[in-house]
C-alpha cells in the first residue's frame, strides 16, 4: 500500500482498536479486502468469510466506525506528542520498515520509533538473557557483544535489567549500533532505573514499540515485545536463562521464523543456565564459545558488512576420530 495518509492510518488504527484482534487477522481481512476501508464498510456476512474472523468478531469490526471520531483526536495526540519526543510512527507498509520483521508471520503493523534506523541494522543479533545473571553470564555477554560490534553488527535486545543491559550498554560503549525493543510506550522506561541507557540508545541507537504512548509494562505486552527481537534479527544469542521466562520464548519465537538460535553452555547446577543448556541438549541452539561462531554460522548473510573479515570455518576433523 506504500506509505498510509491520515485517514488510512485512521483507519488501521480502528481496526487495530477492535477487541482481539491483531496484525494476523487484519492481514487476512486486507488479503480479502485489498484497502482498510473497504474492511471497515463490508458486511457482517463478507467478514466472516475471512480466515480466523467469527460471527462475534465481525459484528464489532461492524462497530468500531463509529468510533472514527474519537480514534481521530487520538491519533492526532499521539502523532503530536510523538513528534514532540523526536519519535515517529511507522508502518509494515512503508520503505523504511525494518526487512527481516517484514518477513515474520505476524510483524507488527505499526511501531513507535525513536532514532534512526541505518542500513547495516539488517545485519543484526538478538542478545537475551536471565535478569540476574552471574559473573560469567555479564563476561560472556560484554565479550560477545564487543567482538560481534567491532564487526558492524547491530545489537538487538529488550532494556530488561541483567543481560539486556549489559548488551545495549556494552554495544555502546564500544561505539557500535544498538536497537531496544520495549514492552510498554516510548514515554514509559521501564526499568526506571535504565532511563539514562534509554537516553544513550535513543541518540546512538533506536528504540522501538509496539505500543500506543502510556501503556504500561503489563505482563501480556513481553511475548509481543519477543517476537519483535527475534523477528528483526538474524539470530538470538541466549545468554544464561532459567528453562522459564522470556528469553527462552525468544529463543522459541526465532526457532518459529525460521532463525538461527545461539546458546552459552553453563555450569550443570546453576539456575541461570538451566535454560541455555536445555536448548543446546534438545539441539534447538546451537553451542557457542565465542563470536566468531556466530560470524561463522551467518558468514553468508552477514558478508556484506564483515567483507574481508570473515572468519575461516574451522576444519571437522571429527571424521579421523
Amino acid at each position: 500500500m506504500g506509505k498510509l495518509t491520515f485517514e488510512q492510518l485512521t483507519d488501521l488504527y480502528l481496526l487495530l482498536s477492535v477487541d482481539r484482534i491483531g496484525p494476523a487477522k487484519i492481514r487476512n481481512l486486507l488479503a480479502r479486502f485489498k484497502k482498510l476501508s473497504n474492511v471497515l464498510s463490508a458486511s457482517t456476512s463478507e467478514l466472516i468469510e475471512t480466515e480466523g474472523i467469527s460471527k462475534e468478531l465481525a459484528s464489532r469490526v461492524r462497530k468500531i466506525s463509529s468510533q472514527r471520531d474519537s480514534i481521530q483526536k487520538f491519533l492526532e495526540n499521539e502523532l503530536k506528542v510523538l513528534h514532540k519526543m523526536g519519535a515517529r510512527i511507522i508502518t509494515v507498509w512503508d520503505e523504511d520498515f525494518p526487512p527481516l520483521l517484514k518477513k515474520i508471520y505476524d510483524p507488527p503493523l505499526v511501531l513507535n520509533v525513536l532514532g534512526q534506523f541505518d542500513e547495516k541494522d539488517k545485519y543484526s543479533i538478538a542478545v537475551v538473557g536471565t535478569r540476574q545473571p552471574t559473573n560469567y553470564g555479564k563476561i560472556q555477554a560484554e565479550k560477545i557483544v564487543t567482538d560481534l560490534v567491532g564487526q558492524n553488527i547491530t545489537i538487538v535486545s529488550g532494556l530488561a535489567r541483567g543481560i539486556d543491559s549489559v548488551a545495549h550498554s556494552t554495544a555502546l560503549k564500544n561505539n557500535g549500533r544498538t536497537i531496544a525493543v520495549i514492552g510498554s510506550g516510548l514515554d514509559v522506561i521501564y526499568p526506571a532505573e535504565n532511563k539514562k541507557l534509554f537516553n544513550e540508545i535513543k541518540e546512538k541507537g533506536v528504540i522501538i514499540s509496539e505500543f500506543n504512548l502510556g501503556t504500561l509494562p503489563n505482563a501480556e505486552n513481553f511475548p509481543k515485545r519477543n517476537r519483535i527481537i527475534s523477528g528483526l534479527t538474524l539470530g538470538t544469542l541466549v545468554i544464561e536463562t532459567a528453562v522459564t521466562g522470556g528469553a527462552m520464548q525468544t529463543a522459541r519465537l526465532a526457532l518459529d521464523q525460521n532463525r538461527e538460535v545461539f546458546a552459552i553452555p553453563g555450569n550443570l547446577g546453576v539456575k541461570q543456565s538451566e535454560g541455555t543448556n536445555m536448548l543446546i541438549q534438545r539441539g534447538e541452539a546451537e553451542l557457542i564459545k565465542s563470536a566468531e561462531d556466530i560470524l561463522t554460522e551467518l558468514e553468508l548473510k552477514l558478508k556484506p558488512v564483515l567483507g574481508k573479515n570473515i572468519p575461516k570455518q574451522q576444519k571437522d576433523l571429527t571424521i579421523f576420530e
